[in-house]
């Protein structure tokens, strides 16, 4: 029998994944995640990019449009505050700089056909430039290929396409964050000996791969001896993320370590190490409330956090500069940064979390 509060858990997840489709709408917006009269979405919490500083060599060519246009992004989904946050960002730079943003993602992670059939209709509506977040870097390559044929710039963002097709890509440097994670493991760790866990959440996106790669390289070359890393688990939801965790718990009585390389993942190691009742250490990956929780009561030792603001407003911007044909870097690095108890209510940490 599943505990009770595993059940409360999913049941919230749940509320809240229908609540995020319920209300997610941008301008001039339609999604399948959500219906035409719904209301815009809460906050997410974090801030505002900061304008303030000195814009980038690439920004420069960011000519202000006349609010006529739309640019149109396609995301992995909205059942993560992440991709709240990444919506906010990307509808920051739309208001700025003049042009109709149009944000749309599956109802899951795993819905690759789903968001084929959303930057279909991408293409269809005839947008000036459209961001795309690939669920499976192939999978698009034939309607990628129909777009450029179109004359409309794509940007990739958050997870790299297979494709010379982009025009940049916007993200974070996965592989580098998630070695930032396996060296922390391997200090939290230090004098322990045992079996360390991964759950991955997916084996197709370029970002579901580096996160997993940069870990295993990172700690297989580092990690003493003593330290065993298990193969990684893949799951991308927080209730097989729990039950999968469980199982590698009750499997390896060792087990001194878990990490998770995203909010579902990492939120659903969480539950798996409450419902042991083993000491595991946790190390996670993104924000959302479940880690921030934990975090702060001590449950997960800390976390890696992108800037998921950041990266959808760069991903509006570069789109902007590639509407003008002007020049963009190959990559657009939106950074990251360690957080655990003792920095996690610090300001540049807070800004890049999301409840």
């Amino acid at each position: 029998m599943r505990p009770i509060g595993r059940i409360f858990a999913a049941a919230a997840v749940g509320s809240m994944a229908l609540g995020l489709a319920a209300c997610t709408t941008s301008t001039d917006s339609s999604s399948s995640s959500s219906s035409s009269d719904a209301k815009p979405s809460a906050s997410s919490g974090s801030a505002k990019v900061d304008t303030s500083g000195d814009a980038q060599d690439w920004e420069k060519a960011a000519v202000k449009g006349d609010g006529t246009k739309t640019i149109y992004l396609v995301s992995k989904g909205f059942q993560h505050r992440f991709w709240q946050a990444v919506k906010e960002g990307a509808e920051q730079a739309g208001e700025e700089l003049g042009y109709k943003v149009n944000f749309v993602g599956p109802q899951d992670e795993t819905k690759v056909t789903e968001q084929t059939d959303q930057l279909k209709s991408a293409l269809d509506s005839g947008p000036a430039a459209i961001g795309f977040a690939a669920l499976d870097s192939k999978a698009a390559a034939d309607l990628l290929t129909e777009i450029q044929g179109k004359g409309i710039p794509v940007v990739a963002f958050d997870s790299g396409v297979e494709s010379d097709i982009p025009v940049t890509t916007v993200q974070t440097d996965n592989k580098k964050a998630a070695e930032e994670a396996a060296k922390h493991m391997i200090e939290l760790l230090k004098g322990k000996k045992g079996s360390v866990g991964m759950v991955c959440h997916d084996s197709t996106s370029t970002t579901g791969k580096q996160r997993c790669e940069g870990f295993k390289e990172y700690f297989k070359a580092n990690a003493p001896a003593d330290l065993k890393l298990l193969d990684e688990q893949i799951a991308g939801e927080v209730t097989k993320a729990a039950d999968t965790s469980l199982s590698i718990i009750q499997a390896n009585s060792d087990i001194v370590g878990m990490y998770g390389s995203n909010e579902a993942a990492a939120s659903g190691i969480v539950q798996g190490v409450a419902e042991s009742g083993k000491d595991v250490t946790v190390v996670g990956f993104d924000s959302g409330k479940t880690q921030i929780d934990a975090i702060k009561a001590g449950s997960e030792a800390g976390a890696v956090t992108q800037s998921p603001v950041k990266i959808g407003y760069y991903t509006v911007k570069a789109a902007v500069v590639a509407i003008n044909k002007g020049e963009l870097p190959k990559v657009i690095d939106s950074g990251f940064a360690w957080y655990d108890k003792t920095n996690i209510d610090n300001a540049e940490i807070k800004a890049n979390l999301y409840e």
